[in-house]
């Protein structure tokens, strides 16, 4: 396929970063498209160390066991997305900056979630691995949308599963008729580790979830960075080129680090929108 007549993305690698400066550059990012001059991106992400994430709306004291937290020194970082915690370890990140006109037509804000997710089925459908969507292979009756305080616990429509198993998880956030999503790919299950820094315990959520190397799927990171490009371009049939950050994005980054997400005032409390 020659690439260069389709619409060109910015791939953005930013390798392992700590949690304050993956919340910070998504948000960087975010901040500084713009609609009519922008091209949209992808980022592909790691993080180190392990650290958990706390949906947009979530109170930190009723969901997370900050003793334990404390303890162990976990650092707990707040998404500008919603949804439950995630204990971020041994993954690959993605997060999506485009508009509406940059992808495929959505019927509606949900829809997108499914035409945004389709590279991920591609992906796993790639390494052998029978990836659906939640809502396709859900037996009906089944509660979908579910509020859960662990992500890992809940169902959305557009969920992916492996044999009935929820394999990463993703949110969506738009902006000024922007879109914001970000999503994980998980290398190892981490959820039963994550799960002991909660307030509440939930049975039987670790058996619910997998991970490539539960699917006999190895991968070291690179190979891995470079199929994920690989097939989120033959699916959106679009160019990656590789870049940087530009000055305006790295200034906001700076900001955004430094005056939010290194503050406990927006982690803990959720305020400084």
């Amino acid at each position: 396929m020659n690439l260069s007549a389709f619409p060109t993305w910015r791939l953005i690698d930013t390798g392992c970063l700590d949690a304050y400066s993956n919340m910070a550059m998504d948000e960087a990012l975010l901040r500084s498209f713009d609609t009519s001059t922008s091209l949209p991106i992808l980022r592909l992400y790691g993080w180190e160390p392990a650290a958990l994430s706390l949906g947009k709306f979530q109170r930190v004291d009723e969901v997370l066991n900050l003793q334990r937290c404390q303890d162990d020194g976990v650092q707990i970082v707040r998404r500008i997305t919603g949804g439950g915690v995630i204990y971020h370890a041994d993954e690959l990140t993605y997060s999506i900056v485009c508009s509406p006109g940059q992808i495929p037509p959505a019927s509606s804000i949900k829809d997108s979630f499914r035409i945004l997710t389709r590279f991920l089925l591609e992906f796993y459908r790639r390494r052998g691995l029978d990836a659906q969507h939640a809502l396709d292979v859900m037996p009906s009756g089944s509660r979908l949308g579910e509020r859960t305080d662990f992500c890992f616990a809940g169902r959305e429509s557009y969920d992916i599963l492996i044999s009935g198993k929820k394999i990463g998880g993703n949110a969506q956030r738009r902006c000024r008729e922007i879109i914001f999503q970000h999503g994980s790919i998980p290398l190892t299950n981490h959820a039963t580790k994550g799960m002991t820094y909660m307030r509440k315990q939930l049975s039987g959520c670790e058996q619910g979830v997998v991970s490539l190397v539960e699917c006999g799927s190895v991968p070291d990171r690179e190979q891995l960075y470079g199929e994920i490009a690989s097939v989120f371009s033959s699916s959106f049939a679009v160019e990656l080129v590789r870049d940087i950050l530009s000055p305006v994005e790295l200034r906001h980054f700076n900001r955004f680090k430094c005056s939010k997400y290194g503050t406990n005032r927006w982690n803990m409390e959720g305020a400084g929108e």
